[in-house]
């Protein structure tokens, strides 16, 4: 099990080795290997990993090597090892969602953004492990900091696998908080794009569903992020996610919103602590912070999104629940209970009800954008603490809804459709917690920008 220290951790990269190998100091060969070994000695134990493939990587890696040595690597990320959330197409690994019904399925394609991963030169690695169809219903993977708390969900494994230094970055996948929460509860860099900013693939899934990378530093995020924008574009009505494909540059903020959402009752003594330490260093800093008792826009933006995770889970149940009917349907015994459950209350809702949720999220979306005169962006926890304690389902009968913990400080994001990005900035009894920083929509650039000067500049602050 590994240790954390807030401010000490160092995590896996790939883009501060790069100049190794132009000269061959290092090779991506010799970096893969590094991951692999890594995997071998800590994967037992976390379970961040469905399926590997190491030789076909170790080839990759070697013609990877061949092109920086030449100087004609094909990108910034080209070699870099990748893991993929097991709910995206890969044509030569199996797809199983983490649900049983889908067990040896092989697409045979690759979904989207493994295209571009590879067109860009990047080597995807292996499959992470994913909650059930991305749902509540978890895989195995456990948390790498103490192995008896959950990583988060659905993207477990991504967020794991990058907190335990196997792999620099991972895909994730977020509906409601299954990116940024994980994340958080890990140690991790990450970004939740806009909406439609990556091209999600055939399967484009719901109207609130985005990818994006787990990383051990705000230029790998930013990189990869980037290469699968300029190969794909967004998705359909989206001009995609837009920045140069160059490390971020630091921007620092003049004034940031405190967003509470819903979460602010279910923080936890020390993370609240914690989280008011920090304000108080940006405060000294110079940077203007502005609560809800401030400014009446901000008041209404709270307002608007009191009920966020209500709209989430109804819009994107009322979405799903065609294809979980069927699937139920199919193969019932294959299915878990959580997403039977899900279901349940799906169908008992009607189309009158998701027009409501949808006018509500629009409502919330019109908020957001009235408050962009008064901050460069806003800041929030990306948790509600640290990862709970997870060690499975003791009482069938009595199914806990969210046992890889409480996406309440993400589901704003999420429905405002706005990019985010998680910084490790806190630690309560030796555990991570992340915050965010969330901007306007098509403004992932600068939440990037933002993120890297408060990571540089703000001391992290601990709390026993």
């Amino acid at each position: 099990m590994l240790k954390y220290h807030c401010g000490e951790f160092k995590a896996l990269t790939f883009f501060d080795v790069t100049h190794d190998f132009l000269t061959s100091k290092r090779t991506p060969r010799t970096y893969l290997e590094g991951c692999l070994d890594q995997i071998t000695s800590k994967d037992d134990e976390i379970k961040a990993f469905v399926t590997l493939q190491p030789e076909a990587a170790r080839k990759l890696a070697d013609e990877s090597s061949k092109r920086w040595a030449n100087g004609q690597q094909l990108s910034a990320i080209d070699g870099m090892p990748i893991g993929i959330k097991d709910l995206l197409e890969t044509r030569d690994l199996p797809t199983q969602m983490g649900c049983e019904a889908y067990n040896g399925y092989s697409p045979k394609n690759d979904n989207a953004l493994v295209s571009a991963l590879r067109t860009a030169g990047a080597i995807i690695l292996g499959k992470t492990v994913t909650a059930e169809l991305g749902g509540a219903h978890p895989g195995p993977t456990r948390n790498p900091f103490d192995l008896d708390r959950t990583p988060g969900g659905s993207s477990s494994g991504s967020a794991a696998a990058v907190a335990a230094r196997m792999i620099p970055v991972a895909i994730g996948s977020q509906v409601a908080g299954s990116i940024i929460r994980p994340a958080g509860y890990c140690g991790n860099f990450a970004l939740k794009p806009s909406q439609g900013g990556l091209h999600r693939g055939e399967r484009q899934t719901t109207s609130m569903s985005t990818h994006g990378p787990h990383a051990g530093s705000i230029e790998d995020m930013w990189l990869v992020a980037i290469e699968i924008a300029r190969h794909t574009g967004g998705d359909p009505g989206f001009i995609g996610l837009q920045g140069p494909s160059t490390p971020p540059v630091s921007v620092k903020p003049n004034r940031l919103i405190v967003l509470e959402t819903e979460g602010w009752a279910a923080l936890d003594p020390k993370t609240k602590e914690g989280f008011s330490r920090l304000l108080s260093q940006f405060e000294t800093n110079g940077i203007t912070i502005i609560k809800r008792s401030m400014s009446q826009l901000v008041e209404e933006l709270e307002q608007k999104v009191s009920c966020a995770g209500d709209i989430a889970n109804s819009i994107t149940g009322w979405e799903n629940h065609w294809a979980y009917r069927n699937l139920v349907n199919r193969a019932p015994e294959k299915v878990s209970q959580r997403l039977k459950d899900t279901l349940a209350i799906a169908e008992s809702m009607t189309p009158e009800d998701y027009a409501k949720n949808l006018l509500l999220r629009e409502y919330a979306r019109e908020a957001h954008k009235l408050c962009s005169p008064l901050a460069d962006g806003i800041i929030t926890l990306s948790c509600p603490g640290p990862a709970p304690i997870w060690d499975g389902d003791q009482d069938t009968s009595h199914l806990i809804s969210r046992p890889t913990g409480d996406p309440v400080f993400n589901f704003a994001s999420s429905i405002l459709g706005a990019p985010c990005v998680t910084i490790p900035m806190l630690s309560v009894d030796n555990l991570p917690v992340g915050i965010q920083i969330i901007t306007q929509r098509e403004q992932d650039y600068l939440a990037t920008s933002l993120a890297k000067w408060i990571h540089e500049t703000i001391p992290t602050v601990s709390i026993s």
